[in-house]
């Protein structure tokens, strides 16, 4: 019989939030979060709530006020988006309401891109696919979609992607990362073949691997692994990237947990 303290438990509790929502709904953890400015305000409730055509009238009240449709994207969609993701590292919210919070953000993205011939500067570019043999790619589709609603540019190259197009995906668009999922453990090897053809060509590019079939110790085994437990690892992993460049130590550092 295992033997918790008190003090354990309420750590426990803590850790996984149970504490919290005892205090505060979602909602309530939402409204604390959201910019003072009832303009920007409106844009951040209507992502949380997963709502477009509530994003899209945010936007054009910011839009009617004067405001530059590209920059609306920094100033309104991206901390609204933030607020998002907030909630969901804290386990207050989970990965159903972050995708649909991200279409949103997505369709305001575009809207704000359709009010302008201004090309808006990505932070970066990731290539994301899935294993060759493997055609699950509803992992692989999430990962997309949070990277995009995070401002980079995805090449997604799709699912059951033959190990040589993955390499060549890599050469061309010179990503900051690239992601791969895997839900058969039949296919995941197609990894250790995409990393040692990168390593071949010189493209020592972080290489973050996941999905049903992957575990860490796996992902290991190869040079340039890095292990992404959940789809929303994927944006972390970039972020980090931008700020301390490709060192695939740090990344596993920072981010191997088992």
């Amino acid at each position: 019989m295992l033997d918790f303290k008190k003090e354990d438990i309420a750590t426990i509790l803590v850790r996984y939030n149970v504490a919290m929502e005892k205090t505060m709904t979602p909602d309530e953890a939402a409204e604390q979060l959201y910019p003072k400015d009832p303009l920007l305000k409106a844009v951040a409730v209507a992502i949380y709530e997963g709502e477009e055509d509530d994003v899209i009238d945010a936007l054009d009240a910011l839009l009617d006020s004067g405001k530059a449709p590209l920059k609306l994207i920094d100033e309104a969609l991206l901390p609204g988006m933030a607020v998002v993701s907030a909630l969901y590292d804290q386990g207050i919210i989970f990965l159903p309401n972050v995708m649909m919070s991200a279409d949103a953000m997505l369709e305001g993205i575009d809207y704000c891109k359709s009010k302008t011939k201004e090309v808006p500067e990505a932070k970066g570019t990731v290539v994301c696919h899935v294993a060759e043999g493997d055609v699950h790619d509803i992992g692989k589709n999430i990962v997309a979609a949070l990277l995009r609603a995070d401002g980079f540019d995805v090449v997604d190259l799709g699912r059951d992607v033959p190990v040589d197009e993955v390499v060549a995906a890599v050469a061309e668009a010179k990503p900051v990362m690239v992601t791969g999922t895997a839900l058969m453990t039949t296919t995941m090897y197609a990894f250790k073949e995409v990393n040692d053809k990168m390593i071949e060509k010189g493209l020592k590019i972080p290489f973050a691997c996941g999905g049903g079939a992957v575990n860490q110790e796996f992902v290991e085994s190869y040079s340039l692994g890095v292990y992404g437990e959940e789809a929303a690892e994927a944006a972390k992993f970039a972020n980090f990237i931008l700020k301390n460049g490709a060192d695939i130590g740090k990344l596993r550092e920072e981010f191997h947990t088992h």
